[in-house]
């Protein structure tokens, strides 16, 4: 339900006119892809993923084994690669094919 005294914007696309709430949050939807990881599990901002398969990490000269848990992944926008953190290396990205959301 939506608050009476909200403003209302006109929704070129759909001809509608809908609250500013609702347009906002349809444009933030439309602009952020959907990464799906490897058995198709929609993965969001936060979420905790294993991998499923060893990786060798370029640059930082060790494998991370197949099992590792990875927490609280970032989207980056594009729709196969996800920001991580784990110990010991720096600005890890890892392809979404390769990791399950847990």
């Amino acid at each position: 339900m939506t608050d009476s005294n909200e403003d209302y914007v006109y929704d070129e696309e759909s001809g509608e006119w809908l609250p500013a709430s609702e347009l906002a949050q349809r444009q933030h939807a439309a602009v952020q892809p959907e990464v799906r990881d490897a058995v198709g599990n929609l993965l969001a901002d936060g979420d905790q993923v294993t991998l499923i398969k060893d990786l060798d990490v370029k640059g930082a000269g060790q494998t991370l084994k197949r099992g590792t848990l990875i927490k609280a992944i970032r989207l980056t926008g594009d729709a196969q690669e996800i920001d991580c953190k784990f110990d010991g290396i720096k600005g890890l990205v890892l392809r979404a094919e390769f990791v399950r959301k847990r």
